[in-house]
């Protein structure tokens, strides 16, 4: 039997997209997920890297809503 998306639990689906996203890579970003809505944390080095991360998780069937608290530092 196949495994499909909706069977793999939400937080395995948000990490597996931040990390296979290029323009986040060694980026130690933290989340939350709790019914539908999923919080992002940590810092970034741009506000591109901001926005990637929240594009990242936006196509994930069920997510119902992006919590965006990454900060942006230039290190």
């Amino acid at each position: 039997m196949e495994t499909t998306q909706i069977d793999v639990p939400l937080d395995d689906r948000v990490l597996t997209a931040l990390e296979r996203n290029p323009h986040l890579s060694g980026r130690s970003l933290r989340f939350e997920t709790e019914s539908g809505r999923v919080t992002l944390r940590g810092t970034v080095r741009t506000y591109f890297q901001k926005q990637m991360a929240q594009e990242a998780v936006r196509t994930i069937d069920g997510v119902d809503e992006i919590c965006n608290e990454l900060e942006v530092a230039s290190f």
